[in-house]
């Protein structure tokens, strides 16, 4: 998917920093650019992918009042006018998969965004029924991608999840954990099994995914989804008072929100990182992160060092 109409990122941070976010939301006050976000091709169907998503855990598990649900509409609306696709879910969210649908729908979303959720359960059965209510929550007929959350059952929902591509119910299925001690299972489902995408947490201060998974998934042409990429927070609270340093210019970082993000999409094994949030602000300089120049492997190796100093 691309867009037609965007800002740069300089435009952007001085729209920020006046306060005149708000009126972003109207395509009309968009400043036409040659600017994209990066896509990359999906192994095996070479169907593009931006680079940029986003992910609903806590941000979206709201109610149902305007109150509650106008801020994710405008998240939303900065995502797709970005030129960003992806959605990531799961019933382990709360309410986050019906919130995914009524929004998708009420903004007419549906068709231009990629859709993804789990399964989070014990049973052949109850993982049907699981993933039928997840179809009907996100108001989908086909499920862009269904990934076995955490690797719970997974020998039994990869069956699943094989006959129900076989039906075309789902285009791509996937495995996914959220830290490091499930990557000795997660290495081996992915060397033994046919799988299309991976999920795992990756950022500049948890970088154990690079030494294995990533060159394994890149080997064995397994698409990857970033989740954490922020380390729940703690990159933010390390750099919290400190200058985004000089440098990052070369690769167009202009807030260290981007700096951070960079730092994941310069591996070329990863294909979409999946920020959380439900704040607009924050998912304008999320996108932000997925157009432009992105760091070479010496930045990388001064982002590293930035860190450990």
């Amino acid at each position: 998917m691309k867009i037609k109409e965007q800002i740069t990122r300089r435009q952007a941070s001085k729209l920020m920093a006046l306060g005149t976010v708000s009126s972003l939301f109207n395509p009309n006050h968009l400043t036409k650019t040659n600017e994209q976000m990066i896509t990359r091709l999906i192994p095996g169907t070479n169907e593009e992918i931006p680079v940029i998503g986003l992910g609903t855990w806590q941000t979206f598990d709201v109610g149902n009042s305007e109150t509650e649900r106008a801020p994710l509409k405008k998240v939303l609306k900065i995502l797709t006018e970005y030129g960003g696709s992806v959605i990531d879910s799961s019933p382990m969210y709360g309410r986050s998969e019906k919130v995914v649908g009524d929004l998708t729908k009420e903004l007419n979303l549906k068709g231009q965004i990629f859709e993804a959720t789990k399964v989070w359960t014990s049973g052949e059965d109850s993982g049907i029924e699981q993933m039928n209510d997840s179809f009907n929550l996100m108001r989908v007929k086909q499920m862009d991608l269904m990934q076995i959350h955490n690797l719970v059952d997974w020998r039994i929902h990869l069956k699943t999840l094989r006959k129900w591509k076989e039906e075309k119910r789902i285009r791509y299925i996937g495995i996914t954990h959220y830290n490091s001690g499930g990557y000795r299972e997660m290495e081996e489902i992915m060397k033994s099994e046919d799988l299309d995408f991976i999920q795992i947490n990756y950022n500049l201060a948890v970088r154990d995914a690079a030494e294995r998974i990533l060159p394994l998934a890149k080997d064995k042409g397994i698409a990857v989804l970033i989740n954490r990429p922020y380390g729940g927070g703690n990159l933010f609270r390390w750099s919290k008072n400190k200058t985004l340093p000089a440098w990052a210019q070369e690769f167009d970082a202009t807030t260290w929100g981007q700096f951070f993000l960079n730092f994941i999409l310069a591996n070329a094994a990863v294909h979409c990182v999946i920020p959380g949030t439900s704040k607009a602000k924050h998912m304008l300089d999320n996108v932000q992160a997925g157009i432009g120049r992105l760091p070479d492997s010496n930045h990388c190796k001064k982002m590293i060092k930035l860190l450990s100093s």
